[in-house]
């Protein structure tokens, strides 16, 4: 998985509650732990725009309820700077959920945009999004 070309922020907490912003039948998810998230002893992980994280559906298919699956970040709310020095900030936080290891998406496409910085690092969630920022 290649680097991020950008100054990441910490976005996202633990236990936070984000939308899921694909088809897959997961409305709303919670982060339960960040895949490969590096940090200082004895503080709790974050997770940043273009992360894998680990997480639980909360609302959505009521097959899908309760169940733990991988996704990436793909919007968050606190600003982070480009190398440009240009600040991009999303209305909301969003997550994209994962089939495999691979980095392929559950769903068939995602609704609302995505940061380059993702569409960069996986290459299949740029492919089924509309557009990106």
């Amino acid at each position: 998985m290649q680097g991020v070309g950008a100054k990441l922020t910490r976005g996202l907490n633990l236990g936070s509650n984000v939308l899921a912003s694909d088809n897959s039948g997961a409305r709303i998810v919670r982060i339960v732990s960040v895949k490969g998230g590096k940090t200082k002893k004895g503080r709790q992980q974050y997770a940043k725009i273009g992360d894998k994280v680990k997480i639980s559906v909360r609302k959505g298919n009521p097959e899908m309820k309760g169940e733990v699956f991988d996704a990436v970040v793909i919007r968050q709310r606190k600003p982070f700077r480009r190398n440009t020095g240009q600040r991009v900030a999303f209305m909301d936080n969003a997550v994209a959920l994962l089939k495999d290891d691979k980095g392929n998406p559950k769903g068939t496409q995602i609704k609302g945009p995505i940061a380059k910085e993702v569409s960069e690092r996986w290459k299949f969630l740029g492919k089924i999004t509309k557009f990106v920022v």
